[in-house]
C-alpha cells in the first residue's frame, strides 16, 4: 500500500482530492517504477487540483504532482537499477499520467534523468519544473547573446516559483536583475536572492497606448503573459530578447508589432514538458553546478502530502512564495 492524493469526481461532476491509500496494482503502465522521496507545487498543479482539473486532467480517478525525485524501486529498462536516484519533470505526468503526490509513481524510463551529481532529491525538488524552467530561459537568452554587460534583466512574476529560481540563477552568473512583485512584502526575499531592485507591478501592468517605450531591459524572463508581457516587450533593448514561460496574468497579449520591425526584439517560447533528454541532462547538471544551494534553501517551504489540496488552491491566488517541497514521509 502506498499514500498518493487522489482525485475523483463528485456526484455533481466537479473533481474532489483527497488522501487515500492504494495498492500497488492500480500504478498505471510504466517501465519503472520509483519510490517518491519528494515532489513540489507548481502553478499547472493548483490547476490539476481544482475542481475542474485546469482543463489538463481528463480522466479520472487521477493522482496529480508534475514533478517527483526518488529513488528506483524497480525497473525492466537497463539504464535504470534498484536504488538509482532520479527526477522527473513534464511529459504530462500528473496531468494525463499519474503522477507524483504519492508515495510510489509508475513511468516510463525515456521520462525520467539521473539525479545530478552535488543534488540531494530534495533540492532537485526545491527546483522541479520552475527550476529547470527557469534554466532552460537562462540558456535561450545566452544563446541569443545576453551577457551581464548588456544591462539589466527583468524577471517578472519574480516571488513565484520560475522567477524566484531564475532571480537566484541571474543575479549568481553576475546579470542586474530587476525583479517584478505584486506583493510588497516579498521585496527582502527577492533581494535576498540576489534581485538588484524591485519593480511594483503595477508599473507594468497596463498596456500604453504608445507602440514603444524607452529601452530599458537588456533580457527578460517572464512568467506573467498577458497584458504584462505587452508592455515589456516596447521597453526591450535593441535586438533583446524575451524569454515566455508562464501565463499567470492571462493567454491573450494584447501586442503590436512595432518593437520586433523597429528594435529586432526577439520573443523566445519556452517549452520545459517535451525536452529532448539531451537538453534536460544539460540543464539539470547546470541546475547541480549553478545554483547557489544557500539561496535555494531559502525559498523552500515544508508541506506533507496531505497539506497538497489547500495548497494548490493557494497557488492559483498567488499566495505562495518560493518553492513548496513536499516530503512523502512527512507525518
Amino acid at each position: 500500500m502506498f499514500r498518493a492524493i487522489l482525485m475523483e469526481k463528485g456526484e455533481d461532476g466537479a473533481a474532489l482530492a483527497r488522501l487515500a491509500e492504494l495498492e500497488d496494482a492500480a500504478l498505471p503502465e510504466g517501465d519503472v517504477t520509483v519510490a517518491v522521496d519528494y515532489s513540489t507545487l507548481n502553478y499547472k498543479d493548483g490547476l490539476c487540483l481544482s475542481a475542474s482539473g485546469g482543463g489538463l486532467v481528463r480522466n479520472y480517478p487521477h493522482v496529480p504532482g508534475i514533478d517527483f525525485a526518488g529513488r528506483v524501486e524497480t525497473s525492466a529498462d537497463p539504464r535504470y537499477r534498484p536504488g538509482d536516484a532520479v527526477v522527473l519533470t513534464g511529459w504530462r505526468v500528473g496531468e494525463a499520467h499519474w503522477g507524483g503526490f504519492a508515495e510510489k509513481a509508475r513511468v516510463r524510463a525515456d521520462w525520467l534523468v539521473p539525479l545530478p551529481a552535488g543534488l540531494t532529491t530534495r533540492q532537485a525538488m526545491a527546483l522541479g519544473t520552475a527550476g529547470f524552467t527557469a534554466m532552460l530561459a537562462v540558456m535561450d537568452l545566452e544563446a541569443h547573446g545576453l551577457t551581464p554587460e548588456a544591462g539589466e534583466v527583468l524577471v517578472t512574476g519574480a516571488a513565484g516559483g520560475v522567477g524566484s529560481v531564475a532571480v537566484a540563477l541571474l543575479a549568481t552568473a553576475g546579470y542586474k536583475v530587476a525583479a517584478v512583485t505584486g506583493r510588497p512584502e516579498t521585496a527582502n526575499y527577492l533581494t535576498g536572492l540576489g534581485a538588484a531592485r524591485i519593480v511594483p507591478r503595477e508599473d507594468l501592468a497596463e498596456v500604453v497606448k504608445r507602440p514603444m517605450e524607452s529601452e530599458t531591459w537588456a533580457g527578460c524572463i517572464d512568467a506573467v503573459g498577458g497584458a504584462m508581457l505587452a508592455r515589456v516587450l516596447g521597453q526591450m533593448q535593441s535586438e533583446a530578447a524575451v524569454a515566455a514561460v508562464g501565463n499567470a496574468g492571462g493567454l491573450q497579449v494584447p501586442a503590436n508589432i512595432i518593437p520586433f520591425l523597429l528594435r529586432g526584439v526577439k520573443l523566445l517560447g519556452v517549452n520545459s514538458v517535451t525536452v529532448p533528454y539531451a537538453r534536460r541532462v544539460t540543464a539539470w547538471d547546470r541546475l547541480a553546478r549553478e545554483m547557489p544551494l544557500d539561496k535555494l534553501d531559502a525559498m523552500i517551504r515544508p508541506a506533507r502530502l496531505e497539506d497538497v489540496p489547500a495548497l494548490g488552491a493557494a497557488i492559483l491566488k498567488g499566495q505562495v512564495q518560493g518553492r513548496v517541497v513536499v516530503e512523502m514521509g512527512a507525518a
